[in-house]
Parts: C-alpha cells; structure tokens; sequence
C-alpha cells in the first residue's frame, strides 16, 4: 500500500542517496523541519519530496523523486497533492516548483494546474545546466 511520510532519522541514508547535491547537515535539516517527505510501497521506501520557502514564505517543492519502476503510475500525483494539502492547511495560499525544460516534469506540473510562472539561466560553472523553468499555483 502507497503511503506519504515525513521522513525521520532512519530513512536518512535514502534520502541522502537521491539528488547527491544535498549535503548531509542539510539533508538532517530537511528532516528535523520536516521539510522532507518519504514515499513507500509497503515497507519499500520508493521515492523522496523535499521542499524549501521561496523567499522566506512561499513553499518551494525542491525534488520529487520516484525509483523508476514507480513512475508513471500516479504516486507523484498523490505525492504531490498531499504536499499541496499539507501547505494548505498550513495557511499558505501559492506553492511554487521548477524543472529544467528539457524534462517533461513540465508537463506533469501543467497537468495539475500548474502555471509557468519564469525562468533562469544558470550558466555559471560548476552549475551550469539547460533553463530552468517556474510553476507556481494557487491554493
């Protein structure tokens, strides 16, 4: 059975291990604000959302990660409408993502009623990458 948690101390290691950027103090950070969320089949853990502020006070989803044997099948879409109900009743009424726009992350944003909201170039080594593109939606 799917479900969505916080993540805690002992998922650290799977957490740490998606999206490889995210230092380790960081990555303790994330869980002690309960910034970041665990997505499990079962018992499996299969997937990983984390989030931010944006400028202090609109929730920002940083990474929504699915192991690749789950995609395509509405776990990302349940993941993220929980996030979006979680942030809801936490107050907030815009809730903000980004993908770079050689992924179709676009798409399946748009599909939930996402709306491009402006991009930037981060043509800066060591962090230089295609545009990356923001979605924003009300809630």
């Amino acid at each position: 059975m799917f479900s969505i948690t916080h993540a805690a101390l002992q998922d650290k290691q799977y957490v740490h291990s998606v999206g490889n950027y995210l230092s380790e103090s960081e990555c303790e950070l994330k869980i002690r604000d309960k910034r970041c969320y665990v997505l499990r089949d079962d018992d499996k853990l299969i997937g990983v959302m984390r989030y931010n502020l944006f400028f202090d006070f609109i929730p920002f989803m940083t990474l929504l990660y699915l192991d690749e044997p789950y995609r395509r099948k509405g776990y990302g879409t349940k993941a993220v409408l929980h996030w979006e109900n979680e942030m809801r009743s936490q107050g907030y009424k815009m809730i903000m993502t980004s993908t770079q726009v050689d992924e179709d992350a676009q798409h399946f944003y748009r599909k939930l009623g996402y709306k491009d909201m402006g991009s930037i170039v981060m043509d800066i080594p060591p962090y230089e990458q295609p545009l990356e593109m923001f979605l924003g939606k009300a809630i």
